[in-house]
């Protein structure tokens, strides 16, 4: 399977995104506007998770019902992944949580990888990935592939605030059963690699310049 995107038009997240773009929003809000959006994104990368029937009983009588038939486990790219994991627990508390950490050179504008730390029973596990960015597109790629070699299997789902043409043309070039669901693909990329007219950079802005 291809790479599929899905762009999720809520009024929600459109009235967020003019909150995070603005320069003069303060870091609270900045924050608290990412795990807001990560709630609405959450919903649509959630939705095809698998069901198995069983019974329960109510106050009144014995029913059918459903629960969930998967585990999940949610993937942060530190370190403004860590901003969206809250919003996908509260609708799956018993997820596991694993984080992958990249730091990007501003001189050439490629990520590494400082920190790896993920579920042992990742390939029993859906995944799902919190990359608030898709710019260039490599450090996605570079996460996706060390979770495949860690054992994930099936499609990956990925929950971003904003991508560029360019990053999404990489990543559906280089990657196979990856669903994307973004809440705005922005203009184009600007000489420094960053997403026009984007949002800055969100970990900066979510914690603070370090």
């Amino acid at each position: 399977m291809s790479v599929r995107v899905t762009v999720v038009d809520h009024p929600v997240v459109a009235d967020t995104l003019a909150i995070i773009r603005d320069a003069s929003t303060s870091t609270t809000d900045f924050s608290a506007g990412m795990g807001r959006i990560a709630q609405v994104l959450a919903l649509h990368a959630t939705a095809d998770l698998p069901l198995e029937p069983v019974s329960v009983r109510t106050p009144l009588a014995m029913t059918s019902a459903h629960r969930l038939a998967a585990d999940v486990a949610i993937i942060p790219v530190l370190r403004a992944g860590l901003t969206m994991v809250e919003g996908l627990r509260d609708l799956i508390p018993t997820a596991a949580v694993g984080m992958i950490g990249m730091a990007r050179d501003e001189h050439t504008h490629v990520a590494s990888t400082y920190l790896e730390r993920l579920p042992a029973d990742l390939a029993t596990r859906r995944v799902i990935i919190t990359e608030p960015m898709i710019a260039t597109g490599g450090s996605l790629i570079d996460v996706v592939h060390r979770l495949r070699q860690a054992g994930a299997t099936g499609e990956i789902t990925v929950m971003s605030l904003l991508a560029a043409p360019e990053g999404l043309a990489r990543v559906q070039s280089a990657l196979v059963d990856v669903h994307i669901v973004v809440a705005a693909i922005d203009e184009r990329l600007d000489d420094n690699a960053f997403i026009v007219p984007g949002l800055g950079d969100a970990g900066d802005r979510a914690f603070g310049t370090i």
